[in-house]
């Protein structure tokens, strides 16, 4: 599906810019498409092919976008590894991906792609690939609820799914919307989005590294219609003297991804941009779709809920021995949605425990109000959210 998408982005939106670096050149959608068939055929050269994995040790640059997308035009399947993890952490996720080849470094990405462009030049390039939904395309790794490292699996299927629960599947009539790119590539918020970025044409700015004063220039200076970010980002972003500093009649929405915000929080950012506030829940297992807060809700759903349901997704809240509770009662939050992981790369234990009877066990607690919104009420482990990730101490 990925591969597909790129494909048909590159010759719907041609020249338009995809994604802006950090030193402010940009990619092209129609140059991502080229450099990717280029790359994907170093990647085949060096004896990559479908069902393989390669693992991505890459900053959050273009060349990660390029090598994602080559991956996914020979089949073989993309594990992210934040490059910020401690060197440890890193190496841990690496084993358990397994990969043909892992690239830590935007130079190996630009030899893969000459060496690409010159077995092209000799029309030697990799075969086509038949497309299939259920092919895996990504290893998404999430902590889960055990502190040991779990890799989720996305195929198309999947990533089609979010693509259809975030824009409603279709394409956009010209260019996009300007984004920041605010999460780690690795992360869940980008590896099963990214086709749904590229079928609405948006624009994505990319920073070296997160800073709120640099983000919030970006996003002025842009006049990006929505931010998006997580509760923590947004904290530093309204305390910051940038916030002050700038007209932001031109945001609409802000977008709290990954987990609930502070009722404090809510106020003051909506204050700041005047603009909606919805809180987006989700789990890596769930593909970061959930619920949602309504961007006009009333105080009551913005400030101590995470909303309702969202389309596509059912949820249910249920005891210690699965049984469904009563309104109000806390219990663990279980979750279905056809954006949901296939299972846990080679774990079938930690599958069976996770998903059940089709439904993802989050391990949140929550209640659901009369109003059918869902209520947090902490996890059944010990740990806390850094970045959009789950760290147990």
């Amino acid at each position: 599906m990925l591969a597909e998408t790129v494909r048909e982005a590159g010759r719907r939106f041609g020249d338009l810019p995809a994604f802006v670096a950090a030193d402010g050149r940009p990619l092209a959608y129609r140059a991502l498409d080229a450099r990717a068939d280029a790359v994907a055929a170093g990647l085949a050269a060096r004896g990559v092919g479908e069902g393989d994995r390669v693992a991505l040790r890459l900053p959050s640059a273009p060349a990660y976008v390029i090598a994602y997308a080559a991956a996914a035009k020979l089949g073989a399947v993309t594990a992210g590894v934040n490059p910020r993890l401690a060197p440890p952490e890193q190496e841990a996720l690496v084993a358990l991906a397994d990969p043909a080849l892992t690239l830590v470094d935007e130079d190996e990405v630009a030899a893969l792609e000459a060496a690409g462009r010159r077995a092209l030049d000799r029309h030697a390039g990799p075969p086509p690939l038949a497309p299939d939904e259920d092919r895996p395309a990504a290893l998404v790794f999430t902590s889960g609820t055990t502190g040991r490292p779990k890799a989720a699996v996305f195929a198309g299927r999947q990533m089609r799914a979010v693509a259809v629960a975030d824009t409603g599947g279709t394409w956009a009539d010209g260019p996009g919307p300007a984004m920041l790119g605010s999460t780690q590539f690795a992360h869940v918020g980008f590896m099963t989005k990214l086709p749904w970025y590229l079928r609405r044409a948006t624009r994505t700015h990319l920073l070296a590294r997160w800073r709120a004063d640099d983000a919030l220039r970006t996003i002025a200076a842009e006049r990006m219609p929505s931010n998006g970010a997580v509760a923590p980002q947004l904290a530093l972003m309204v305390r910051s003297p940038e916030a002050g500093r700038h007209d932001w009649s031109h945001v609409a929405l802000v977008v709290a991804g990954g987990a609930a915000s502070p009722p404090a929080l809510v106020e003051e950012v909506r204050r700041t941009f005047g603009a909606g506030y919805s809180i987006r829940y989700s789990s890596t297992e769930s593909g970061g779709c959930g619920t949602a807060t309504a961007p006009g809700a009333d105080d009551e759903e913005a400030l101590h809920t995470v909303g309702r349901p969202r389309s596509g997704v059912a949820v249910e809240v249920r005891d210690a021995a699965g049984r469904p509770c009563a309104p109000g009662e806390v219990g663990e939050l279980w979750l279905r949605s056809p954006t949901q992981m296939v299972g846990y790369w080679r774990d079938p234990a930690a599958t069976a425990a996770t998903l059940v009877d089709g439904w993802v066990r989050t391990g949140d607690l929550a209640s659901v109000d009369a109003r059918g919104c869902v209520r947090l009420a902490g996890r059944r482990d010990d740990m806390y959210v850094r970045g959009g990730y789950n760290v147990h101490p």
